[in-house]
């Protein structure tokens, strides 16, 4: 830079250049700073921030009702019996209380160790960040037999505070409609919605929450709707989280609420006879997903109490199998709750529990049950025994199954798949990877792929199983074992598929993806039954063994067009029958019979340049990001939809058919 243009830079940069964000401005300036994303995680995270308020008002003893709805503009109710938001003047701020918690950042009872104990949120930053990122919101309080309003337009009050009535009724109601400038997605997901409200029903047993969505009515006139309800607590979590599909070793669930120096824990188990450890913390409601302190304190009391019972009775003496932790917590299904005053977190995702304590709060509380329930139902211990080492004679056979490999020298780095296309790119950043059902589709993906970044592995038939599968046999499985060498994963020193953690509550993985070869995984079926049913075995295998990817944004599903409308030499793909009623509409041009209709089930009914151009070409193409917005939702899900059990999943169908599309 000359002399001349830095003097320019210089003086350009001055006082006037420094902005200050009054307000909630800065919100709506850098929103993903406070709710995540701008996307439909973050659209979400507004309800959560709402009722959360209710809730922590719950945890005080001060409400047993929330009602939440979705309205038919996509607007949001919440609405609790608690003691309702204070209204009365606040002399520091100069103006209604009830006007600084919707306006003011980090202001709200929370920070007042008097008001709660503990909250979840975000901190007092939470209902001033909806009000911030909502073009209307209005605020009803019921409090001291009287009824208040006020109402907000992206932040800015219309009106002072008024009061509008008498009542008897105490509580809270926000109505907000999320801003359609900041939000990429504006329409409100009743699953997800639903999903979270039903955990909280658990973690909170004795509340009352109730969902309507008065977008969709039902054949008898209602609004779709839930209520949610729990009395036993985590106990019922755990149960609906096994369901049917997952039947129990144990009578009942192993259940525990108590409280170790100031941080009340409560702890739910059960061992099942699936092959997946299942653990779920949280921490203040919050779902602690890396884990953190309690989780290490929960896993550390398990191996250390069923180690002890199972040398003292010489039961692993007796089988002859060396026993590691991993074997302990094969078939475990838990929820860890506990309630902390000033959570420290950590991690990527600031969802990891970093206060020291609380692992020995938990390890002390877990610890005592668990030898307590042991020797008080030795039929039920001797189950869990008998879990333990067949899981420990899976784990060597799986060691020896993936050895075998190895020497084949399947799994090593320099050698890959056959069958696999690779791309000339080496940039994992740019590469991507697609998993084509059917040789016949992949030969037609490696003629219409561009070659330098995107690479092609078919997948013969239907993969293995892995949700009724041990994991020896899964190891043995081809087809697996031709997505990991393809993707550049390598197995970790333990030789198993299964997680251990840390003595600091870190999971370690199975698998080591520090040489991942593609940043992309696109997983590309037919539109069909079959290719569904392929597409889904394929999504469990990543979510039980490769869930890293998942939350990592790596996997995709590519979606192929059903149908190709076309009028001479015009022509429309089309993904959707909206899209061929109005494509029909259009070229037809009042002439339905001039146009022709083609309806694809299956890739090979595409050349390469169509498949290219509609399900390749990363300008054209549509793909759906997997994610996960629930981890203990996606678990109930897969194991229903998956397991060895019929009659959830012909219930789950009987509930859902109306919202499927059948090929016949």
């Amino acid at each position: 830079m000359s002399e001349t243009k830095e003097k320019m830079a210089q003086s350009d940069y001055s006082a006037d250049s420094i902005q200050v964000l009054e307000g909630l401005e800065a919100v709506r300036k850098r929103p993903s700073m406070y709710i995540g994303d701008t996307g439909m995680k973050g659209l979400h995270h507004l309800v959560w921030e709402v009722v959360d308020n209710s809730i922590d008002e719950a945890l005080a003893g001060h409400c047993d009702l929330i009602n939440v709805t979705i309205n038919e503009n996509n607007s949001i109710t919440v609405r609790d019996n608690g003691r309702g938001i204070p209204v009365d003047w606040h002399a520091k701020e100069g103006k209604s209380a009830l006007e600084v918690v919707l306006t003011v950042l980090h202001a709200g009872g929370k920070f007042d160790k008097g008001s709660y104990k503990v909250s979840g949120g975000l901190h007092g930053v939470g209902v001033s960040c909806v009000n911030a990122l909502s073009t209307d919101l209005k605020v009803t309080v019921r409090r001291n037999g009287h009824m208040y309003e006020q109402e907000y337009k992206i932040g800015f009050p219309q009106y002072p505070v008024k009061e509008v009535g008498d009542t008897e009724e105490h509580g809270t109601e926000v109505q907000f409609l999320p801003d359609a400038s900041i939000f990429t997605e504006t329409e409100y997901r009743y699953d997800t919605v639903a999903s979270r409200l039903r955990d909280l029903s658990y973690l909170n047993k004795g509340i009352r929450i109730t969902l309507t969505d008065r977008r969709e009515k039902l054949e008898g006139g209602e609004f779709r709707g839930e209520e949610f309800f729990s009395t036993g607590g985590l106990r019922d979590f755990v149960q609906y989280l096994d369901g049917e599909q997952r039947p129990s070793l144990l009578s009942e669930p192993i259940y525990v609420e108590s409280e170790k120096g100031g941080t009340p824990v409560e702890v739910a188990l059960q061992y099942n006879t699936s092959y997946q450890e299942n653990v779920y913390s949280y921490v203040n409601n919050i779902n602690t997903i890396e884990g953190g302190t309690h989780v290490a304190g929960f896993r550390s009391a398990v191996t250390r109490v069923l180690k002890t019972y199972g040398d003292k009775n010489k039961l692993f003496e007796k089988a002859k199998v060396e026993i590691t932790g991993d074997d302990f917590r094969e078939g475990l299904t838990a929820v860890i709750s506990v309630k902390v005053m000033e959570p420290q977190f950590e991690g990527q995702t600031k969802t990891k529990l970093g206060n020291s304590e609380v692992s020995g709060a938990v390890n002390s509380v877990v610890g005592e049950i668990l030898t307590q329930y042991l020797d008080e139902n030795p039929n039920q211990a001797n189950r869990i025994m008998e879990k333990v080492i067949l899981a420990a004679k899976a784990r060597i056979a799986a060691r020896k199954a993936k050895d075998m490999v190895q020497r084949k020298g399947v799994l090593s780095s320099n050698s890959l798949p056959g069958k696999l296309a690779d791309c000339s790119e080496s940039d994992p950043e740019i590469c991507e990877l697609y998993l084509v059902e059917g040789d016949s589709a992949g030969g037609t993906a490696k003629q219409g792929r561009n070659r330098a970044f995107q690479a092609i592995l078919p997948l013969r038939g239907k993969i293995l199983n892995v949700e009724k599968a041990q994991e020896h046999r899964i190891l043995e499985n081809e087809e697996i074992k031709n997505m990991i060498t393809a993707l550049g994963v390598s197995f970790n020193e333990r030789k198993s598929l299964a997680f251990t953690t840390e003595d600091d509550g870190t999971e370690s993985g199975p698998l080591n993806f520090s040489k991942l070869r593609y940043h992309k995984v696109i997983i590309m079926t037919d539109a069909d039954i079959d290719g569904s049913h392929i597409r889904t075995l394929i999504l469990t295998f990543f979510f039980r063994y490769m869930r890293e990817l998942v939350d990592r944004g790596i996997i995709y599903i590519a979606l192929p067009p059903l149908y190709l409308v076309k009028r001479g030499k015009e022509e429309r793909y089309c993904w959707t029958e909206e899209e061929r009623s109005q494509a029909q509409e259009d070229l037809g041009r009042g002439k339905p019979e001039t146009v022709n209709v083609q309806r694809y089930k299956g890739l090979g009914e595409m050349n390469a340049e169509q498949l290219w151009t509609t399900t390749m070409q990363p300008m054209t193409r549509t793909l759906k990001q997997v994610t996960v917005e629930s981890a203990a939702e996606a678990d109930h899900l897969f194991s229903m939809l998956m397991g060895d059990e019929v009659a959830p999943r012909r219930d789950f169908i009987e509930r859902n058919a109306k919202y499927a599309k059948l090929d016949v």
